[in-house]
């Protein structure tokens, strides 16, 4: 979670010191510790973004690291939005705090499940038809091999025998239940929207749209429009609708001639290749070195 950042590099141990006096609790102690809460969304949520962040501004420091266009899958639109400078760290750090807890509280504990879906060559719409008058939604449309459904749990069983009646003759088809707390990116977390908007209309003002032409949203695969309040709907309906990565990918793709993904994980880089594309995972200090050593750039004196 950002270890190596924080003992090594300033910047990188000042957003997380930032992200602990905004918060009002040691995010880099129960990131590298064994603090329990960090099993629950609304502690992860900030201490995923504050690593990324912290990340972020450390290859920024040390190798002059400017992309032109962001994108984030769920949580990580909140960081693509700031690494842009659409929205406030700290203000981003409070929302995702409030949105974990949001999140979490739409649905009593144990009701919803999610599970990812693999196959090669993936047909979502028979996905959807598959699921036709379950109370189960496809959640992430991930890449050409992977979406995820999210519902009630005891949906799910029968989500999984249908599809394995429509698309289990093909041999790579998986069906793997996921370790989560609640029913993602459903119609579940529909309950909340109200909640949640009145908390991003609260900082409404602080967002620099023009800016957020540079980042694509999840709920419509494009690029976010010059309008603050038109980013604010759009991340309210992130919460209830499918991630629209795969779109995501692509309208990234039409612009950028290299692609990143900084961050403690590397869950996107498979989705890119899927289309054919590279995408290098930025997971370490010492990945990020070997990274811009290889295409000479020099590492900067802190």
């Amino acid at each position: 979670m950002g270890k190596d950042f924080y003992d090594t590099i300033p910047v990188s141990r000042d957003t997380y010191h930032d992200a602990s006096e905004t918060l009002g609790w040691d995010v880099a102690a129960m990131c590298f510790g064994e603090d329990e809460r960090l099993n629950l969304t609304e502690y992860a949520q900030p201490c995923i973004l504050a690593t990324e962040i912290a990340m972020f501004r450390g290859i920024q420091l040390l190798y002059g690291f400017d992309p032109e266009y962001f994108g984030g899958h769920s949580l990580g639109e909140y960081t693509a939005l700031i690494a842009a400078g659409v929205l406030p760290f700290s203000d981003a750090l409070r929302i995702v705090q409030t949105r974990g807890r949001l999140m979490q509280e739409a649905t009593p504990v144990g009701m919803g499940g999610m599970a990812a879906v693999i196959a090669e060559g993936l047909d979502v719409q028979r996905v959807l038809r598959a699921l036709e008058g379950l109370p189960v939604d496809l959640a992430n449309d991930n890449s050409s091999d992977q979406v995820v459904i999210s519902g009630e749990s005891s949906a799910i069983p029968e989500a999984e025998k249908r599809l394995r009646a429509s698309i289990g003759d093909n041999p790579s088809f998986r069906f793997i239940p996921l370790n989560v707390s609640a029913p993602f990116h459903s119609r579940f977390m529909g309950t909340i929207g109200g909640s949640f908007g009145g908390v991003l209309r609260e900082i409404e003002t602080k967002l620099e749209p023009g800016n957020a032409e540079k980042v694509t949203s999840n709920f419509t695969g494009l690029f976010h429009l010059n309008n603050s309040s038109e980013i604010v709907d759009r991340m309210v309906s992130q919460l209830s609708n499918t991630v629209q990565w795969r779109k995501n990918m692509e309208s990234l793709a039409a612009v950028a001639d290299s692609t990143f993904e900084v961050g403690p994980g590397r869950p996107l880089r498979g989705f890119f290749k899927t289309m054919n594309l590279e995408c290098q995972s930025i997971t370490t200090l010492s990945g990020a070195q070997r990274i811009f050593e290889k295409a000479g750039v020099p590492q900067r004196h802190l």
